[in-house]
């Protein structure tokens, strides 16, 4: 699973052709998965109005929602300086569950924004060419 942040939503929403070519193969793939934390179509549509319409409009993108238990994560990670409610939510989302498994890359343009141990990748990275 590939969690997209903000910085990377608001990317692919000004036409980055790296992140719409791996949002075209994601879409012919049944194993490669697309996951968006709400919190962050929130941020880049506050950003940039019209942004999360552009965003939605692409079929190859899930939402993960922000449920009571994951919204108490989120703050809680707010509160203990772990960046805003968007990277919180972004972070939250890539930790592993039952659901799934294992812990998840976010592709963003800010790495800087997350603590160590988190796992990124720049959206300008030569290794996610498709």
């Amino acid at each position: 699973m590939i969690i997209l942040d903000s910085s990377a939503l608001a990317a692919l929403a000004a036409g980055h052709p790296r992140l719409h070519r791996i949002v075209d193969s994601a879409l012919h793939s049944p194993f490669q998965h697309l996951l968006v934390p709400v919190l962050c179509l929130v941020e880049v549509e506050v950003g940039n109005e019209g942004a999360a319409q552009a965003v939605l409009a692409l079929p190859a993108l899930e939402f993960e929602p922000l449920d009571a238990t994951s919204a108490v994560v989120v703050a809680t990670m707010v509160r203990d300086g772990y960046g805003g409610q968007d990277v919180a939510h972004a972070i939250a989302t890539s930790l592993p569950t039952p659901a799934r498994p294992m812990q998840h890359l976010i592709l963003t343009a800010r790495a800087e924004l997350y603590p160590p141990g988190v796992a990124t990748v720049d959206i300008d990275d030569p290794r996610l060419e498709p």
